[in-house]
């Protein structure tokens, strides 16, 4: 004879294999049935959970052959080994969640997926289950209370995908409990079961989830506005017990996440989507309460991937639709959303922004005795408040008519944003290009780095068309590349700095190009079609970096010694001009340098040249979350438009083949000879100076840097660009059609030609 907690044990290893069950649906309802009484939590025999668990008024079944009335109790021997109704619900909980998983799972075999089904439709029909785990909520056990909710989630999900109607006792509770604020555990409960439905919606793969995303939230569409206005609304400060608040709201955020992201991704529109964008005020009112720094870094950051349109997009494992009717409020609601947040930058939200505290510690918040604290800045609050900052300016340009307007505006909130960032950033801001200030903020995030940079970028052009309308960019040229330095928004000095913190290597490039994880191919595009229309001005801020490493003589002069010396002890052959180009200075922002020689630097011949090598950690294989085919790149286009599609299946399936084999074929001896054939049958970039580089230090940081200019330096990365994805194109390993880049690529090197050879 089997007890009831061996049958659930067996129960439950079959569900876990995934095994068909083959007794009767309604046995195994009776032993999955959870009760819930006064007991909850007491200690009880076996025979004693067996009159409390099961269906009520139904006999027991008679394959388990489980008589509670004519068994004498069992008596064990020790209470370590007694069994408690506790115990046995927590794995009735277990085995209906395992039950609903299996369900779900594609590997589920068929017979054995309909023999479940049929066993949770059964349990929901006849044993009022959401009712009995919404009890649950209110157990002191918050193990019990925890697994409730997770089972009630997946049964609510399992209802939905299976098009069965809610119960009515679930969406009354729902409504109840969120109507407004209270710090009772049912409001936590409630939203956390409401999150994990919408990410199982969202994690779905099936075309039909904009459906069932809206069957889910149209019960609750009004009740999240109340709740959002009345949590927000709460005086944090006045509570003496704060955990609670602290809780629902970041249980909160993450459904706001998700609510925010089905607009994005999702064609749904319903009021509870826009509650972020129709009060903002209320999320940015919580990074100025005195509340823990974790907090305010988790709202700074929604409010940043709301604005970068980012939210939700590791959930989306299935395709989203290329063509969606569009949104007709979701640019006006950007647009308040960027007011909001310009608005609270003035009102001193960078000043309540807690920028010193403890290190983050992997595994607790605590060092351990003996480590020391490092100090510094929080980082990550840094790129969230500057990112913050340049795309709503972006944003709020975009819809600007007034070019005056723009101008204060931008002078206002960047000189704001340096003044932040100066006592924050080692060394300071103070007494350099202030352009430099975004590579350095971002240098360690790939990601937010080229999206402020390309939100800079936005900026520049959009207030350049403006100027050129109105003809007031050439009447004051001068001053209007003062502004641009000034506000630290000068897009040749921010990619310069970009391609000085990467030592100038086109491997990196590539790995961008080729990586989806970044906007790095819009910004790279963008950039290369303004470099055509300005590059005297390009120019011209490459003789202003020359000058400033020149002026940097002795730091240069003492670390070319230094490797003079290393190479002189351990006969090593290490060439001064390919260290320098790895090595990474920040260099001051010389107003004298206008009246320097006109003519274009010297150029010095670099050593042996070698094709591009990619190193096995900047292409590690990645998933990308799309792929990029083709763009514009007409010469009658805009400068920044930038039209990038889908790609087709083949070319998708190109990106798969790529990741396996552009290692090898990129560095490969053969392509040595191939990218020799290809260099010569181009225009080359010219090599002017052959004059071997003295060691003198009284000479050589002068003639290094005059001889080694930053355009010479930048072309010459652009042709190992443009050699390496000519290589894999030939073999078809490039992950999108890169013919248009190409073609930008062979234009800068063009333009560089002719301004170097003008005759």
């Amino acid at each position: 004879m089997k007890d009831f907690f061996e049958v659930l044990e067996e129960l439950y290893k079959k569900v876990l294999l995934g095994a068909t069950l083959e007794n009767d649906n309604q046995d195994y309802v009776f032993y999955l049935n959870p009760a819930f009484s006064e007991q909850d939590g007491s200690t009880a025999t076996f025979s004693e959970c067996s009159h409390t668990f099961g269906l009520q008024g139904q006999h027991q079944p008679s394959s388990v052959n489980l008589a509670t009335s004519s068994v004498a109790p069992v008596h064990l021997k020790s209470p370590s080994q007694m069994i408690s109704a506790h115990e046995i619900k927590l794995l009735q909980l277990t085995v209906i969640k395992v039950l609903v998983t299996r369900i779900l799972a594609v590997e589920t075999e068929f017979r054995a997926k309909e023999k479940y089904k049929e066993i949770i439709k059964i349990l929901l029909e006849s044993a009022d289950i959401d009712s009995k785990l919404i009890c649950m909520f209110q157990n002191q056990d918050k193990l019990l209370a925890h697994m409730a909710a997770n089972c009630l989630a997946l049964l609510l999900y399992f209802q939905l995908k299976e098009k069965i109607t809610l119960s009515n006792s679930w969406i009354a509770f729902c409504q109840k409990n969120l109507s407004e604020y209270s710090e009772s555990n049912k409001v936590l409960y409630c939203l956390w079961t409401l999150t994990v439905v919408m990410k199982e919606i969202f994690k779905d793969t099936c075309s039909q989830k904009t459906e069932i995303l809206k069957q889910f939230l149209t019960p609750f569409d009004s009740v999240f506005e109340g709740f959002y206005n009345s949590l927000f609304s709460q005086h944090f400060e006045s509570h003496q017990d704060t955990s609670k608040t602290v809780n629902s709201l970041i249980c909160f955020l993450e459904m706001l996440e998700l609510l925010t992201a089905s607009r994005i991704h999702l064609e749904l529109h319903c009021t509870c989507q826009r509650i972020v964008f129709l009060k903002p005020s209320c999320v940015l009112d919580v990074i100025t309460w005195p509340i823990q720094a974790f907090v305010k870094r988790k709202f700074i950051i929604f409010v940043k991937k709301c604005l970068l349109r980012k939210l939700g997009e590791d959930l989306c494992r299935g395709s989203v639709p290329s063509f969606r009717p569009p949104d007709c409020h979701l640019e006006g609601d950007m647009l308040a959303l960027a007011d909001a947040v310009l608005q609270a930058v003035a009102l001193g939200l960078l000043r309540t922004l807690s920028i010193h505290g403890k290190p983050s510690c992997f595994g607790g918040g605590e060092l351990q005795p003996g480590c020391e604290q490092v100090a510094g800045p929080d980082h990550v609050i840094l790129r969230a408040a500057s990112l913050l900052i340049i795309k709503s300016l972006e944003i709020k340009f975009q819809n600007c008519a007034s070019v005056t307007e723009m101008q204060v505006d931008l002078q206002r909130f960047m000189s704001e944003l340096l003044t932040f960032l100066k006592p924050l950033l080692q060394p300071s801001l103070q007494s350099h290009n202030p352009c430099a200030w975004l590579s350095r903020v971002f240098i360690e995030q790939d990601d937010d780095m080229l999206e402020a940079a390309k939100a800079s970028m936005g900026i520049y052009l959009t207030l350049t068309r403006k100027c050129e309308a109105t003809e007031s960019l050439t009447q004051e040229k001068e001053l209007w590349n003062h502004h641009t330095h000034e506000n630290g928004y000068n897009p040749h000095c921010i990619f310069l700095f970009f391609l000085k913190s990467v030592g100038f290597d086109s491997t990196v490039l590539l790995d961008f190009l080729i990586s989806s994880e970044t906007c790095f191919l819009e910004y790279f595009v963008r950039y290369l079609k303004l470099l055509q229309k300005d590059w005297d001005e390009f120019f011209t801020v490459c003789k202003y970096f020359d000058v400033t490493e020149s002026n940097d003589s002795i730091t240069i002069c003492g670390w070319i010694a230094s490797l003079i010396q290393d190479r002189r002890s351990h006969q090593v052959g290490l060439c001064p001009l390919a260290a320098l180009g790895s090595h990474r200075t920040v260099h001051t922002w010389a107003s004298g340098a206008s009246d320097a020689s006109s003519k274009p630097p010297t150029q010095v011949v670099m050593s042996k040249e070698t094709p591009a090598t990619l190193q096995a950690n900047h292409l590690s294989p990645r998933q990308a979350s799309q792929s990029l085919v083709d763009y514009d790149s007409s010469d009658d286009s805009d400068v920044e438009s930038t039209d990038l599609c889908l790609a087709n299946g083949e070319q998708t399936s190109l990106y798969q083949e790529a990741m396996q084999k552009i290692q090898d074929t990129v560095g490969t001896s053969g392509d040595k000879k191939e990218h020799s054939l290809e260099l010569q049958s181009r225009p080359p970039v010219p090599k002017e100076s052959t004059t071997p580089v003295s060691v003198d230090c009284a000479i050589a940081p002068e003639s290094i840097v005059s001889e080694v200019g930053m355009s010479y330096r930048t072309v010459k990365c652009f042709d190992e660009l443009q050699g390496a994805i000519s290589r894999l194109q030939k073999k078809n390993l490039f992950p999108y059609n890169p013919t248009a880049l190409l073609k930008l690529l062979k234009q800068i090197e063009a333009i560089y030609n002719k301004s170097m050879n003008p005759l």
